[in-house]
């Protein structure tokens, strides 16, 4: 294995110039909680009870704001009433948001709640001086059993004067100000009870965000409602419809990715940062997740700030990072010695000019210039000769070179680690893009490697939505270095192709097929549920993959159709889909001497029946002189080729330049094979071996009965041994089969991959058919009950399995786009899905 597996981070470091810093305001011995900004003023909190004032243009310290017993945790300005509201410790509130359209601002508060206050008939009832003027009414509520609680010590019962620390809050904030007043709290607020909702989440409710948004920046949503989105501890983000005199829960989120600690929101998007270093994209109008950012794995990201398409987000390691509009890094650097707490955006002194503001814990307000970007500024999408976009192209690439890294060799144990290391990344590759994504295991003791189960969840509909699953593989052959021009596990392009270990079979059409999916999520055209089951032995054997799947087929839902992208074209050139698959039965074979220790021919030549001479007898009575298998009643249930078929293997002979009879005999006739055979012993001239094994495959086909054929090999290889009349034993395993497969070319989605292959390449694709197996596929249509489709994308040429595997950059592409292209013809199709449970069963809470 190698010593680092590569960074999981889908994001390319594009790294621009580095944002100047423009000033430094220092508070020493105070960590900045929280910052606000209005045209002339700085506002900063911290754990010393007041609120710092500095003017923004001379950055010198005006004033302080008292009023608080606490810390500062949270600043909101409103900046239709110039009004400052201020949240601290001392009543446990966490968030703040304002609302300009109704008038109110919300609060998340420790114990779990959600609270808010409505200031429409308040102004005229505001005193301008003195002391503060309590409003609104309060209806006394009962004790809370644990949050008003006193500690065990004091044996006394929970009571409202109770002081610990997770108080429900009387007042709304200990200091709501008139901005240029004096440096006093202005008017505090009683909260109705009915404005508040208890446990509106399991967790403390730590960030608060706005639809639209009314940040410095931040691009407005063209959402009519006013939202309200609420982050919280228990790892999920609640969105709530505002209204005048109340919220209500549209739906939950969930992150998966530790505490929410920030949130902000652009247009229809919001970006939630979590404790382990995501930060989770999430697309309302579809109501879908779309992307996943990796910002630093295991550092909370304690802030978000969004300029434009811009997003800055700040960490715990004092690093703040800047994501463009494709999520590639543009910028990254120190922000803080300490921990960056908050930040805000505003604007700087210059017309048109923008300035970050950072607080740390190192008593630092750090200001820094930025600029407006446009919307693709450093990766523009852009089409490409053949009208495609190429936004997700790179990233396709990207992610390829860094899954082509990883020697996920299946058939070594030395490589174990390798094929885990390539299952954690490809679940965070698939996540980072869009889905919902985990690990499975065939049970508890996990001695194969690991599936990765993925879902692109389509655009939230009324009616069930088609449902298609995806298979294929990141495990792949070894790739000893004899014959490669460059290093197998190192992506290499030259002359318009991509060469590298498993860039064909499989790692490059399962990322395609993944960019696919991403792009038409990001462009809101995503309207299936695109389901990924990925594992680790396919080139083994698959060993383990059916028990998974049945073990999980219940997370993974109702399927309507299985996705399989792992063959090749019949030429280069020629665009295929291919509609069948022979199927295989492996069997070994070991016929040894009862004296188990190798002899010498000559002292023992002549004296006993040597096993090597018992097993080439064996072999030769599996077929005759004309290569047809000899098992009795092997071609029995061969099912007869029909005209069709016959006119289109004439075709296909010409295109190929290969007879029919070839073609027939690779694709649709059943074979035998003798693999390999090996006795015991130095290997040398003189040594008769004590044992030999012999590795032998069938290849079968419609409509031959699997279990049937395995019946007749093993009987015709003992019967046969018998015959010899041999002192010696035998053994006879079948250790692995597969059944045959052929797809149903009037099935409607067959039809529209067809057409979404004629549409792309601008030729009709050749139907074709493949002399290997893929275990899996026969398996997934009976288990699923629903039909394979089988999406070549390698050439012919592509050295599957060889040294120098390569893959044409354009059919990766096209491939891409055939995908996308396929999958908008079926959410119009008007086949209806299939069902064998309620809808309400088919669609898992994962996906």
């Amino acid at each position: 294995m190698d010593k680092f597996p590569p960074h999981p981070s889908l994001s390319r470091d594009l790294h621009a110039a580095t944002p100047s810093l423009v000033h430094t305001l220092s508070q020493e011995e105070n960590s900045i909680l929280s910052v606000a900004t209005d045209d002339d003023h700085i506002y900063s909190g911290s754990q010393n009870q007041n609120i710092s004032v500095w003017d923004n243009r001379s950055y010198t310290l005006q004033t302080q704001l008292r009023g608080h017993t606490g810390s500062i945790l949270c600043l909101e300005y409103a900046s239709d009433k110039r009004w400052l509201f201020s949240s601290s410790d001392s009543g446990d509130l966490f968030s703040l948001a304002w609302s300009p359209t109704h008038s109110t601002i919300y609060i998340g508060c420790q114990n779990t709640s959600i609270q808010w206050y409505n200031f429409t008939n308040f102004d005229q009832n505001l005193s301008i001086g003195g002391s503060p003027a309590t409003t609104g009414t309060s209806t006394p509520r009962r004790a809370h059993k644990f949050f008003d609680s006193y500690p065990r010590s004091q044996r006394r019962s929970p009571d409202l004067e109770a002081s610990n620390g997770i108080g429900i809050p009387i007042l709304v904030v200990d200091g709501h100000i008139v901005l240029n007043n004096p440096p006093m709290a202005r008017a505090e607020f009683n909260i109705p009870p009915q404005n508040v909702i208890d446990s509106a989440h399991y967790g403390y409710v730590y960030c608060m965000a706005l639809f639209p948004s009314t940040r410095v920046g931040a691009a407005h949503s063209i959402h009519e409602d006013v939202l309200l989105a609420t982050g919280s501890g228990d790892e999920t983000v609640k969105v709530w419809k505002c209204f005048p005199n109340g919220i209500e829960l549209l739906y939950t989120i969930e992150c998966t990715h530790g505490a929410i600690l920030s949130l902000v929101t652009r247009e229809d998007f919001m970006y939630a940062g979590c404790q382990d270093g995501y930060v989770r994209v999430w697309d309302l109008q579809t109501n879908t997740f779309i992307r996943t950012i990796i910002v630093q794995e295991s550092v909370d990201i304690l802030s978000l700030s969004i300029l434009g398409c811009d997003l800055y987000a700040c960490s715990a390691d004092g690093q703040v990072k800047r994501y463009s509009d494709t999520f590639d890094c543009t910028a990254s650097w120190k922000a803080h010695s300490g921990i960056v707490l908050s930040s805000i955006i505003t604007r700087g002194a210059e017309p048109g000019g923008f300035e970050l503001l950072t607080g740390g814990n190192d008593g630092a307000i750090n200001i820094w210039n930025i600029y407006l970007a446009t919307v693709d500024q450093y990766n523009e999408d852009i089409l490409d000769a053949d009208g495609h976009s190429t936004y997700n192209d790179t990233t396709l690439i990207y992610a390829l070179s860094k899954f082509v890294s990883i020697r996920s060799v299946s058939s070594s144990e030395d490589y174990r680690e390798d094929c885990r290391q390539a299952a954690i990344w490809l679940t965070k590759c698939l996540a980072q893009l869009g889905a919902s994504s985990k690990t499975l295991y065939a049970d508890e003791a996990a001695v194969h490697n690991p599936i990765v189960f993925a879902c692109f969840q389509g655009a939230q509909t009324s009616f069930r939505k088609p449902r298609i699953l995806f298979y294929g593989h990141y495990d792949v052959i070894s790739a000893p270095p004899e014959g490669w021009e460059s290093d197998p596990f190192r992506l290499t392009a030259r002359n318009g192709y991509l060469y590298g270990r498993g860039v064909a079979d499989d790692k490059g059409p399962v990322l395609a097929v993944a960019c696919a999916a991403a792009d038409l999520l990001r462009t809101r055209k995503l309207a299936v549920d695109l389901l990924f089951l990925v594992e680790g032995e396919e080139e083994t054997g698959s060993g383990g993959f059916v028990d998974a799947v049945l073990r999980h087929k219940d997370l993974i839902g109702e399927v309507d159709a299985i996705l399989v992208s792992n063959s090749s074209w019949i030429a280069s050139g020629v665009p295929s889909i291919t509609y069948g698959l022979r199927g295989v039965v492996h069997c070994d074979i070991e016929i040894s001497s009862r004296d188990t220790k190798d002899s010498h021919s000559g002292i023992d030549g002549g004296a006993w029946h040597e096993p090597m001479q018992d097993m080439i007898q064996v072999l030769a009575g599996l077929t005759d002189s004309d290569r047809r298998v000899l098992i009795p009643g092997f071609y029995d249930k061969v099912r007869p080729q029909e005209a069709e078929e016959a006119t289109l293997f004439r075709l296909l002979g010409a295109v190929t330049q290969c007879s029919t009879a070839s073609l027939n005999s690779r694709w649709r006739e059943p074979a035998l094979t003798i693999h390999s055979v090996r006795g015991s012993g130095p290997h040398n001239p003189t040594i008769i071996p004590a044992s030999v094994t012999a590795q032998v495959s069938l290849r079968i086909v419609p409509d031959q009965i699997l279990d049937a054929v395995c019946v007749a090999l093993v009987q015709h290889i003992r019967t046969s041994f018998d015959t010899l009349r041999s002192t010696n034993l035998i053994k006879v395993n079948v250790d692995h089969t597969a059944d045959w497969w052929l797809g149903d070319l009037t099935h409607p989605w067959f039809l529209e991959l067809e057409r979404a292959i004629h549409d792309e390449w601008g030729a009709e694709p050749m139907r074709v058919r493949e002399g290997g197996s893929i275990p899996c596929v026969p398996f997934l249509e009976k288990a699923f009950s629903c039909p394979a489709l089988h999406l070549p994308m390698g050439e012919s040429s592509g050295q599957a399995h060889l040294p120098n595997e390569h893959i044409s950059l354009s059919n990766l592409r096209h491939g891409k786009a055939v995908v996308e292209r396929f999958l908008l013809a079926i959410a119009e199709s008007s086949v209806v899905p299939h069902t064998t449970k309620s809808d309400a069963q088919t669609a898992p809470a994962n996906c």
